[in-house]
């Protein structure tokens, strides 16, 4: 990828010559789709930002969010003011390393995570989660199976080694994907309005330092890379642009940026990611309305005989750009050695332009860069491209259904809907102690025990007295083939739901856009369709997106893939328990199982349309169905549900329709006698229901409001799914429940 001759028509009339080598490569990868947004910039206004907790929204390497006292940690956000949040702030942020993940499975993905968790430290946070949301191509395909298993080993080997806890997301298999994965990994951190830090630089004299490992040639053009289709050679032509990992000197740079903010060394940061020190260090002055003035031979490198160009843009990892005070260069030098980090102070800020010397083996040096910083940052023009409206399929369902036991059997065990236990047992997900639902679960929840005290105590109960963190996030690309816009909102009330199931409500959002070539009019109205869909969904969910990331030309010689609007939801519930997602025998006898929610009557983007054949239209929503008043009622009525003092378990029910979420609440010992009316029933996928074990059913219906509530059969002690669809039946045990859906465990042993 070079500049294309408009843009280099630009820089010339705006630098009054032609650019320097450096100049151009910088412009190239700066104003690229990756990082300039060209072609989705257009689009994102349509996303609501703003709220009460929303302390630094979207533009900052990673968002920061006020969390609510205990007293109002159950409240939907539209009932809470600015009093109502406490002194605990939480950064949130998502970011896709897919290109990378392709060509190298294990550093592409190891490299994401080490760079979402940097974007967390350059607000002044400690990292304390993460979530993994990837896309593979079909399981039955060799290729596929080789990218899983190192994407999966990548994210474990960088996430355990760091010491920061995965511990939620989602996998899914499609053809789409044959010809390019998606890798998207999203982190929280824990700080506080004294240990914020942002990325806009505050004033001129100030010195820039570089901490961490040396600058070498790996990742070079890795923005450029990554706003490009992926052509047939990539694993090998495209290999220099992916970045090598060191998860051990991550570690010490987590530490050590810990101890520079306990000083308040640090006054603004940026991490170095796409375009590497030319990137950061550009971006950190533009946002300030300020330049820089930079010694690239001051850079502390690993390799030698670098040209001004490598050291500008080559993406090596495990490094930060600090803004530092004269006066207390000194000691964050000595910080950095007691880490073993490499330290190097590259220059200062000025009120010029972003300027960069550089000698060499020179007896002088000279100017290769000499630009307006704000114009580097900012001055890419935005792509105005021709779109095609997608439509939904009609209904045509198969004349010859599968017999029901092989239905049921076929969409357990399809991979995308079976357990993911082979994934998340590889990853550390306790390690810090703040794990209080693992994965496997609906959501994730975090103790957040900084909050302890901020509200009123609950007598007897200590856990009761901080704000629970839960989590959620991923995509369902049949969804979004079927239908972009009603597949993305429907994403959006799918990681609610979770949230929901937990006890929780959506406190924020993050996204990761991921779409084809958008030159292509077609892809393009599709990712327009995301876009909208999910916007329109968390504004009624009143959890505004606060910050994302956009990933386009995911085109392969395969095609591109589906559009994938990746979501991570963060809510918030008053202590650290959640109901189980599993029956509890012990009051099997006294004790209903509802389904609070209504479905959607149509069958578009399932599983098992995808074993049967045939289509349909994707299903209606509860808001469109006039189930409820909208998407924020829906959830907040089933988080009541949830929490409700005679709730035994609680489950969504999504990816499989009813009859996976109902042999997935069977153990051993508790089961399920459950009839449906036909196969639309049985396995539409409509989001936003909860299968709710209650000892009190009235009760549970007194607080889920309109929503409708069913008495979907009774819970036993047999450990077996019974479940009556029509005049066809089904019996399976908890051991072929398993059975079932340990496909990629029994597949990939």
């Amino acid at each position: 990828m070079s500049l294309s001759d408009p843009d280099h028509e630009l820089v010339v009339a705006e630098l009054g010559r032609e650019p320097t080598p450096a100049e151009a490569a910088l412009f190239e990868n700066l104003w690229s789709e990756h990082c300039a947004y060209r072609s989705s910039r257009p689009l994102l206004s349509a996303f609501d930002s703003e709220g009460d907790q929303v302390v630094v929204g979207p533009g900052d390497d990673a968002a920061v969010l006020a969390l609510p006292d205990p007293d109002a940690a159950d409240a939907p956000a539209a009932e809470r003011d600015a009093d109502d949040y406490g002194d605990t702030y939480v950064t949130f942020g998502v970011e896709s390393h897919n290109h990378p993940s392709f060509v190298d499975p294990f550093d592409g993905a190891a490299t994401g995570v080490g760079g979402i968790v940097r974007d967390t430290m350059s607000m002044g946070a400690y990292p304390v989660g993460l979530l993994d949301s990837l896309y593979f191509g079909g399981f039955d395909r060799e290729r596929s199976r080789y990218l899983f298993e190192g994407v999966v080993e990548g994210i474990s080997h960088y996430g355990n080694c760091i010491g920061v806890p995965t511990v939620g997301g989602s996998v899914a298999f499609h053809g789409g994907y044959e010809g390019n994965p998606l890798v998207n990994v999203a982190c929280v951190g824990v700080t506080d309005a004294d240990r914020l830090v942002t990325a806009t630089a505050k004033e001129p004299g100030n010195k820039l330092v570089l901490v961490g490992n040396g600058t070498g040639r790996d990742g070079l053009g890795g923005a450029s890379f990554a706003s490009e289709d992926l052509a047939e050679d990539a694993e090998t032509e495209d290999r220099p642009a992916v970045q090598v990992g060191d998860p051990y000197a991550e570690k010490r740079l987590i530490e050590c940026n810990e101890a520079l903010v306990d000083e308040a060394l640090i006054l603004s940061a940026r991490d170095l990611g796409a375009a590497g020190l030319g990137g950061a260090s550009s971006e950190l002055v533009a946002k300030g309305g300020l330049g820089a003035r930079i010694d690239l031979d001051a850079v502390h490198q690993r390799e030698p005989n670098m040209n001004p160009t490598e050291i500008l843009l080559g993406e090596s990892q495990e490094r930060m750009c600090y803004e530092v005070a004269p006066e207390d260069v000194d000691r964050v030098a000595a910080l950095a050695e007691r880490f073993d980090l490499g330290c190097s102070v590259i220059g200062e800020v000025t009120d010029g332009n972003y300027v960069c010397e550089f000698a060499g083996d020179a007896d002088e040096s000279e100017t290769v860069v000499d630009a307006p910083a704000e114009f580097l940052a900012d001055g890419a023009p935005m792509n105005d491209l021709a779109s095609e409206p997608p439509s939904q399929p009609d209904r045509e369902l198969p004349d010859d259904e599968p017999p029901l036991d092989e239905a049921v059997a076929a969409v357990l065990s399809a991979p995308s809907t079976a357990s993911k236990r082979w994934v998340y047992r590889q990853y550390d997900h306790e390690v810090g102690t703040r794990t209080a639902v693992k994965p496997g679960d609906d959501a994730a929840l975090l103790a957040m025990r900084e909050t302890e005290g901020e509200g009123n105590a609950v007598e007897g109960d200590d856990s009761a007295d901080g704000v629970g963190l839960a989590l959620s996030s991923g995509a369902n690309p049949k969804w979004t083939a079927v239908a972009p816009y009603e597949g993305a909102r429907a994403v959006a009330v799918e990681n609610a739901t979770n949230l929901a199931a937990t006890g929780a409500l959506p406190l924020a959002a993050v996204d990761c856009l991921n779409g084809g070539n958008p030159e292509k009019p077609d892809v393009y109205g599709a990712f327009k369709g995301i876009v909208d869909g999910l916007a329109d969904a968390c504004a009624a969910l009143d959890a505004p997106v606060v910050g994302g990331n956009v990933s386009l030309y995911n085109d392969s010689v395969e095609g591109p893939i589906p559009p994938t609007p990746t979501l991570a939801v963060l809510g918030t519930t008053r202590g650290y328990s959640a109901p189980p997602t599993a029956l509890d025998a012990d009051r099997a006898a006294d004790s209903e199982l509802l389904l609070v929610g209504a479905g959607g009557d149509a069958l578009g983007g399932s599983e098992y349309l995808a074993h049967a054949g045939g289509s349909d239209r994707f299903p209606t929503l509860p808001d469109d169905s006039g189930a409820a008043d909208d998407l924020g009622d829906l959830v907040a009525s089933l988080a009541a549900a949830a929490r409700h003092e005679s709730t035994l378990a609680a489950h969504d029910v999504s990816e499989g329709g009813l009859a996976v979420a109902l042999a997935e609440l069977v153990t051993d010992e508790a089961g399920v006698d459950a009839t449906l009316p036909d196969r639309v029933a049985a396995f539409d996928e409509t989001p936003g229901r909860l299968l709710i074990q209650t000892t009190d059913p009235e009760a549970v219906a007194a607080v889920t409001g309109e929503l409708p509530v069913f008495r979907i059969g009774d819970v036993t002690t047999d450990g077996t799914l019974s479940l009556a669809v029509g005049d066809e039946s089904v019996a399976l045990s908890a051991d072929a429940v398993r059975d079932h859906r340990d496909v990629i465990d029994r597949e990939l042993a």
